[in-house]
């Protein structure tokens, strides 16, 4: 499974669509088995999670994602982790375990 992480120097970023960049790990087995970074191609709506399906994301873990972003992502059979923080490793070595948690989304906006 690809999953992707909204990232800003080494840490979940607060916001899906404002990140520097997408940490892309491949998950197998409970296990991060691969990882590369891709650059934030720029916040438009609708873009972003068109972008991540293109590479294959199943998953995207953030801290938050507005309403209509999270409906986008739904409709390309993405799911959302939100309410994310730290480390983006810790992030993706937990989420591979299971045992990840999450919390209310980051996101002020509608």
């Amino acid at each position: 499974m690809k999953v992707a992480v909204a990232t800003d120097s080494g840490q979940v970023s607060a916001h899906f669509g404002r990140c520097a960049e997408y940490t892309l790990a491949d998950i197998e087995n409970a296990k991060v088995v691969k990882t590369g970074v891709i650059p934030n191609p720029g916040h438009e709506p609708g873009v972003l999670p068109r972008y991540l399906a293109e590479k294959g994301v199943k998953v995207i873990i953030c801290g938050g994602a507005g309403p209509k972003a999270q409906a986008i992502f739904a409709q390309e059979g993405i799911q959302v982790r939100m309410g994310v923080f730290g480390p983006v490793d810790a992030a993706l070595e937990q989420f591979a375990a299971g045992i990840l948690t999450q919390g209310e989304s980051t996101c002020d906006h509608d």
